[in-house]
Protein backbone atom coordinates (compact mmCIF):
# COMPACT_ATOMS: atom_id res chain seq x y z
CA UNK A 1 0.00 0.00 0.00
CA UNK A 2 1.22 3.68 -0.77
CA UNK A 3 1.60 5.24 2.58
CA UNK A 4 1.14 9.32 3.08
CA UNK A 5 4.32 9.66 3.29
CA UNK A 6 5.71 7.81 -0.07
CA UNK A 7 2.62 10.22 -1.89
CA UNK A 8 3.93 13.37 -0.65
CA UNK A 9 7.62 12.82 -1.88
CA UNK A 10 6.40 11.42 -5.13
CA UNK A 11 4.11 14.41 -5.44
CA UNK A 12 7.02 16.73 -4.80
CA UNK A 13 10.34 15.36 -6.79
CA UNK A 14 9.05 12.58 -8.98
CA UNK A 15 6.65 13.73 -11.18
CA UNK A 16 7.45 16.23 -14.71
CA UNK A 17 4.58 18.99 -15.15
CA UNK A 18 3.91 20.06 -18.40
CA UNK A 19 0.95 22.71 -18.98
CA UNK A 20 -0.98 23.75 -22.17
CA UNK A 21 -4.10 25.65 -23.29
CA UNK A 22 -7.38 24.35 -22.38
CA UNK A 23 -9.89 23.89 -24.58
CA UNK A 24 -13.45 24.72 -23.84
CA UNK A 25 -15.02 27.66 -21.40
CA UNK A 26 -13.32 30.26 -20.54
CA UNK A 27 -13.89 33.96 -21.10
CA UNK A 28 -10.94 36.25 -22.09
CA UNK A 29 -8.77 34.10 -20.59
CA UNK A 30 -9.28 31.15 -23.58
CA UNK A 31 -6.60 32.01 -26.03
CA UNK A 32 -4.13 33.49 -23.12
CA UNK A 33 -4.21 31.10 -19.91
CA UNK A 34 -2.55 27.71 -19.69
CA UNK A 35 -4.73 25.89 -17.52
CA UNK A 36 -4.51 22.19 -18.79
CA UNK A 37 -2.34 20.36 -16.77
CA UNK A 38 -0.46 17.06 -17.86
CA UNK A 39 2.20 15.04 -15.23
CA UNK A 40 4.05 12.00 -16.01
CA UNK A 41 5.38 9.71 -13.59
CA UNK A 42 8.52 7.30 -14.59
CA UNK A 43 7.13 4.30 -12.32
CA UNK A 44 10.83 2.27 -13.15
CA UNK A 45 13.08 5.06 -12.01
CA UNK A 46 11.20 6.13 -8.98
CA UNK A 47 13.22 6.28 -5.63
CA UNK A 48 10.75 6.69 -3.62
CA UNK A 49 8.74 3.04 -4.40
CA UNK A 50 10.16 -0.43 -3.60
CA UNK A 51 10.95 -2.72 -6.51
CA UNK A 52 7.90 -4.69 -5.27
CA UNK A 53 5.68 -1.86 -5.71
CA UNK A 54 7.70 -1.02 -8.56
CA UNK A 55 7.23 -4.64 -10.23
CA UNK A 56 3.33 -3.93 -9.54
CA UNK A 57 2.80 -1.02 -10.46
CA UNK A 58 4.17 -2.09 -13.81
CA UNK A 59 2.50 -5.13 -14.14
CA UNK A 60 -0.91 -3.36 -13.84
CA UNK A 61 -0.01 -0.49 -16.76
CA UNK A 62 -0.44 -0.58 -19.85
CA UNK A 63 1.97 -2.03 -22.42
CA UNK A 64 3.41 1.89 -23.54
CA UNK A 65 5.89 1.53 -21.43
CA UNK A 66 6.84 2.31 -17.85
CA UNK A 67 5.20 6.14 -17.74
CA UNK A 68 1.79 7.28 -16.12
CA UNK A 69 0.56 10.14 -17.85
CA UNK A 70 -2.51 11.89 -16.64
CA UNK A 71 -3.85 15.26 -17.68
CA UNK A 72 -6.65 17.53 -16.19
CA UNK A 73 -8.17 20.53 -17.76
CA UNK A 74 -11.76 20.32 -16.00
CA UNK A 75 -11.53 23.50 -14.04
CA UNK A 76 -10.07 27.33 -15.13
CA UNK A 77 -7.38 27.65 -13.16
CA UNK A 78 -3.97 25.34 -13.66
CA UNK A 79 -3.89 25.34 -9.55
CA UNK A 80 -6.82 23.65 -9.41
CA UNK A 81 -6.28 21.30 -12.31
CA UNK A 82 -3.21 20.86 -11.06
CA UNK A 83 -4.44 19.43 -7.70
CA UNK A 84 -6.94 17.50 -9.54
CA UNK A 85 -4.22 15.57 -11.32
CA UNK A 86 -2.38 14.99 -8.41
CA UNK A 87 -5.31 13.33 -6.40
CA UNK A 88 -5.93 11.12 -9.65
CA UNK A 89 -2.26 9.57 -9.28
CA UNK A 90 -2.61 9.18 -5.54
CA UNK A 91 -5.76 7.12 -5.75
CA UNK A 92 -4.44 5.63 -9.09
CA UNK A 93 -1.37 4.07 -7.70
CA UNK A 94 -3.12 3.01 -4.24
CA UNK A 95 -5.42 1.64 -6.87
CA UNK A 96 -2.62 -0.66 -8.13
CA UNK A 97 -0.79 -1.40 -5.16
CA UNK A 98 -3.90 -2.77 -3.19
CA UNK A 99 -3.63 -6.21 -2.12
CA UNK A 100 -6.66 -8.22 -4.24
CA UNK A 101 -8.27 -10.85 -1.77
CA UNK A 102 -8.18 -14.48 -3.80
CA UNK A 103 -11.40 -15.56 -4.65
CA UNK A 104 -12.55 -19.03 -2.72
CA UNK A 105 -14.39 -21.31 -5.21
CA UNK A 106 -17.93 -22.11 -4.15
CA UNK A 107 -20.08 -24.62 -4.56
CA UNK A 108 -23.55 -24.77 -5.72
CA UNK A 109 -26.14 -25.69 -2.49
CA UNK A 110 -28.17 -29.04 -2.37
CA UNK A 111 -31.35 -26.77 -2.72
CA UNK A 112 -30.18 -24.63 -5.31
CA UNK A 113 -29.40 -27.86 -8.04
CA UNK A 114 -32.57 -29.61 -6.82
CA UNK A 115 -34.46 -26.45 -8.44
CA UNK A 116 -31.81 -26.23 -11.47
CA UNK A 117 -33.35 -30.25 -12.39
CA UNK A 118 -36.85 -29.19 -11.46
CA UNK A 119 -37.21 -26.34 -13.97
CA UNK A 120 -35.24 -28.30 -16.67
CA UNK A 121 -37.77 -31.40 -15.81
CA UNK A 122 -40.93 -28.96 -16.32
CA UNK A 123 -39.53 -27.29 -19.58
CA UNK A 124 -38.91 -30.32 -21.18
CA UNK A 125 -42.43 -31.49 -20.14
CA UNK A 126 -43.78 -28.04 -21.80
CA UNK A 127 -41.32 -28.89 -25.03
CA UNK A 128 -42.60 -32.87 -25.52
CA UNK A 129 -46.56 -31.16 -24.88
CA UNK A 130 -45.73 -28.90 -28.01
CA UNK A 131 -44.47 -31.75 -30.11
CA UNK A 132 -46.48 -33.69 -33.08
CA UNK A 133 -48.42 -36.50 -32.18
CA UNK A 134 -47.19 -39.47 -33.33
CA UNK A 135 -49.30 -41.02 -36.33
Amino acid sequence: MLTVEQAEKILKSELLYRTARSGGKGGQNVNKVESKVEISFHVAASQVLDEIQKSTILSRIREDGEWIRISSEKHRSQLENKLDVQRKLVTLLQKYLKVQKKRTPTRPTRSSLRRKTETKKRRSETKLLRRRPDK
